[in-house]
């Protein structure tokens, strides 16, 4: 199969091919394996290649039954187990573990017939918007490889939009998905809290905050993997009740419903926005309007800078069990050389959080859903900027050597004072992307959609949010504007036209 054949389909083209024998699962292998190959060492988007077994597993495949047959995906390397494989979280303290069986969602994807090429590169412990790692080293981006690709899904987003695999697996804890693909011009969804399937036994994803999905290039591929996805897993802490029918039947059949959409360009917290990020906006607010939709600018009522205080409060709940059950693990105490240093301050803040207060976090995200689903009964939708600006430069986002020293003294610190450096570490990053972290607290979906290329030629999306179970919604309204002139997709991108 030729390359440029290859980056002209996406998966639910490629697997139409495969069914129809005009091409076969092994020629489609080898080109992106080829692809890989060729362009990880410029974009380091993989970290952990298993070409050998899934070219031994393709031989198992079920053309018939499994609807992306031998269709190549890569996987994150956090959550998404494959048997046998490492899974480390990008730290270094992980290095050597193994996953003992597939995770339920590489289960599910591998039923449907999809070949596990690799694992991609992600911050330590999916803690960052950018994917930068001293041990990995940085993701770059397809667009230009000076920038970021985003975090935590960076490595899956550069995979994508640099023509490697048609889809990766990603996931989404506070943007996650959707501002990678806001940084490279990708389909972002992150679906309602417990929509795809988790675990098995860690069913509480950060709380409810983080769900699995992938980054795709079409919204087509988007909506028929969320058809595969979508479950009512008994052991799940959270449910959501299936979809009746097909995402992807809905998205064609049902594009002339009209919405009431709510939009917003101001930062819920506080944060500047970039003069680009509110065009992207307001000229997608002016082609809805003129589509027919009733289009008003207006945001709900909750106070984002709470919210955002609360999510971190849970990062520190969440780090300090992890790294506590990990020490337990090793038998001995680790230390701040053990990994990089915002893991480190919210591990230790962690250690001084209390339950009540751990409890009483949650309470405020109940609180904030309370409100968006008060919010919906006016407005169907509620537009923002995916994110405030477009990419960072690699290394724009690290801490500083002065920063760094500074941050190694937490442990001294009362803990009233950790949680302000906790915020004060972050803001920098929160500036980049303050709108997604909403839906993953209230467990709403939400999508980015690259609708918008800036003066310098970077990708910027607009973030919908619907309220919870109404993926439905997002994909008729990504639908209508992936055929409109404001889609950018890959159109621009150098790594579709040079190949």
């Amino acid at each position: 199969m030729k390359e440029s054949a290859y980056l002209s389909y996406d998966a639910t083209g490629l697997a139409q091919c495969i069914k129809q024998k005009e091409v076969s699962a092994a020629e489609v292998f080898d080109a992106a394996v080829s692809r890989i190959e060729n362009m990880n060492p410029e974009f380091n988007a993989v970290i952990r290649k298993r070409f050998k077994k899934a070219q031994q597993e393709m031989k198992a495949l079920e053309l018939e039954n499994q609807p992306f047959a031998g269709v190549p995906m890569l996987l994150k390397d956090i959550s998404q187990a494959v048997q046998g494989e490492g899974l480390s979280s990008g730290s270094k303290l992980l290095q050597h573990n193994r996953s003992s069986r597939d995770s339920n969602f590489t289960a599910t994807l591998r039923a449907a017939g999809f070949l596990f090429l690799g694992h991609t590169n992600v911050p330590e412990f999916g803690l960052k918007n950018i994917t930068e790692t001293d041990w990995l080293g940085p993701a770059r981006n397809p667009w230009h490889p000076d920038y970021s690709p985003g975090g935590s899904s960076g490595g899956a987003a550069a995979s994508v939009a640099s023509g490697m695999v048609p889809v990766a697996g990603g996931n989404d804890g506070g943007g996650s998905i959707r501002i990678p693909a806001s940084f490279t011009s990708l389909v972002g969804l992150k679906p309602t809290r417990g929509r795809t399937p988790v675990g098995p036994g860690v069913g509480r994803q950060w709380q409810g905050a983080a769900v699995d999905f992938v980054l795709s290039r079409t919204v087509r591929d988007s909506a028929a993997l969320l058809d595969v996805l979508q479950t009512l897993q008994p052991e799940a802490a959270f449910q959501t009740p299936l979809f009746t029918g097909s995402f992807l039947e809905d998205m064609e059949q049902s594009r002339t419903q009209k919405f009431r959409i709510a939009f917003s360009t101001k930062s819920p917290v506080g944060t500047p926005v970039s003069r680009e990020a509110v065009l992207a906006v307001e000229k997608t607010a002016k082609w809805l309007a003129a589509q027919g939709h009733d289009v008003e600018e207006q945001q709900p009522e909750v106070d984002g800078r709470r919210l955002m205080e609360n999510y971190y409060l849970m990062n520190c709940g969440e780090m300090a069990a992890e790294l506590s059950a990990l020490e337990k693990a090793m038998g001995r105490p680790l230390t701040h050389d053990d990994m990089e240093i915002v893991s480190w301050v919210l591990f230790e803040a962690g250690k001084q959080v209390t339950a009540a207060e751990f409890t009483s976090s949650l309470a405020a995200w109940d609180t904030a859903a309370a409100r968006m689903a008060e919010f919906h009964a006016t407005y169907d939708l509620y537009m923002t900027p995916a994110t405030a600006f477009s990419a960072p430069k690699i290394g724009e986002l690290a801490q500083s050597p002065e920063e760094t020293r500074k941050l190694l003294q937490v442990s001294r610190l009362r803990k009233s004072e950790q949680q302000a450096m906790i915020y004060e570490m972050f803001e920098p990053s929160l500036t980049f992307s303050p709108f997604t972290q909403l839906a993953n607290l209230t467990g709403q979906p939400a999508i980015s959609l690259p609708v918008h290329l800036t003066k310098n030629g970077l990708p910027l999306g607009v973030q919908f949010i619907a309220p919870k179970g109404k993926e439905n919604w997002l994909f008729r309204m990504a639908r209508s504007l992936e055929q409109s002139e404001l889609w950018v997709g890959m159109a621009g991108n150098p790594c579709f036209h040079n190949h």
